[in-house]
């Protein structure tokens, strides 16, 4: 059976993936340097390494770690909610279809299609949910490794051994809840498709555009930069 999806809905569809994909991938590549939140955070990172293993007491480490994975942990709950929101949505389209029919400019369709489109915010914050959770375990894997940390008097070797794994440990875990907080973003764009494909295009780009200004001309990147 044919999904009940426009020429309109399938251009929306693709402008929204090729925008979330291009977007993850060009920020990787300017992730480098100092140019970057993400750049000049993975800096900040291996400096706070380096000053873990110059001190004896590292409860303070611990303590920070277990802080970030709270936020991993907030939001990993607030995943499983919202999925279990819209799991419930898909035995009531017809209710939905009733509410966001009476909004200006709605797009007329099918029973089908609001299923479809229930489906794929689902599937963005399976996504999400995804990232939150493997990001949570490896801020617990940070944990460890700050306790089996070299003494402030060990092998230097070691030492820098330990910066450079923790950090790009460190890293891993923060880039993990970013993707989950980005898959938040483009899933309130996504909401925009219940109204048409074109508010959701509309929707996409200025998301991107938020990202974009946030992680490479925000006044926060001013400040840590400086």
């Amino acid at each position: 059976m044919p999904l009940p999806l426009s020429w309109l809905d399938w251009i929306g569809l693709a402008w929204f993936t090729a925008w979330w994909v291009g977007y993850v991938h060009f920020a990787e590549y300017h992730r480098r340097g100092r140019e970057s939140l993400v750049g000049i955070m993975t800096a900040l990172r291996e400096s706070w390494m380096r000053s873990t293993v110059a001190r004896e007491v590292r409860i303070g480490d611990v303590n920070i770690f277990t802080n970030l994975s709270n936020g991993s942990t907030f939001f990993a709950s607030t995943t499983l909610l919202i999925l279990g929101g819209l799991l419930a949505l898909l035995g009531t389209t017809d209710k939905l279809a009733s509410v966001v029919m009476e909004l200006p400019f709605t797009k007329q369709g099918p029973e089908r299609m609001w299923d479809i489109k229930i489906l794929v915010l689902t599937a963005i914050f399976i996504f999400a949910f995804f990232k939150f959770t493997w990001s949570l375990r490896l801020y617990h894997f940070c944990s460890v490794m700050v306790g089996a940390a070299p003494e402030m008097d060990g092998d230097a070797q070691q030492k820098e051994a330990f910066v450079r794994r923790a950090t790009k440990t460190a890293s891993l875990a923060a880039d993990s809840f970013n993707n989950g907080l980005r898959a938040y973003y483009f899933a309130l764009a996504a909401m925009m498709w219940f109204i048409n494909p074109w508010a959701w295009m509309i929707a996409t780009s200025w998301v991107v555009l938020i990202l974009y200004h946030r992680e490479f001309h925000s006044v926060a990147l001013k400040t840590l930069g400086d």
